[in-house]
């Protein structure tokens, strides 16, 4: 049986050194909902890639920006709609263009040549189902 690949994860501790703050402000971004980090079988955080791009997020908001930490839920919170609205249109593109696809047909070769005005698609007439 093959076994799961396991994903990276960091202590507390390792990450509050990394990024320069105080493992209380990660515990605080917990409490606040901004970060939601996984736990061992002995309930320590376990920070992933994710939660650290994340977290660098808040603090480009927070240091950078003088976001506060409601200012910063409101626009994580609208990046991730963002996120999905943007899955939602591409997937409307797609579908947009695969009905486009199927209600299109090429023109046999011998029959644009003789036009008078070059025709690279005809699009047959949709068919009403309210009939």
């Amino acid at each position: 049986m093959a076994k799961a690949k396991s994903k990276a994860a960091y202590m507390i501790s390792v990450v509050a050194e990394q990024y320069e703050i105080h493992p209380q402000t990660l515990r605080l971004y917990e409490r606040e909902g901004l970060l939601k980090p996984s736990r061992s079988d002995g309930n320590t955080r376990l920070y992933t890639p994710e939660d650290l791009e994340r977290l660098e997020v808040i603090l480009h908001l927070t240091r950078d920006l003088g976001v506060n930490l409601a200012g910063v839920e409101i626009i994580l919170n609208m990046r991730e709609k963002m996120g999905d609205m943007q899955a939602q249109i591409q997937e409307f593109v797609a579908t947009l263009n695969r009905e486009l696809a199927a209600h299109t047909v090429r023109m046999p070769a011998a029959e644009t040549r003789n036009s008078l005005i070059p025709v690279i698609n005809a699009r047959l007439p949709m068919r009403r189902k309210d009939k």
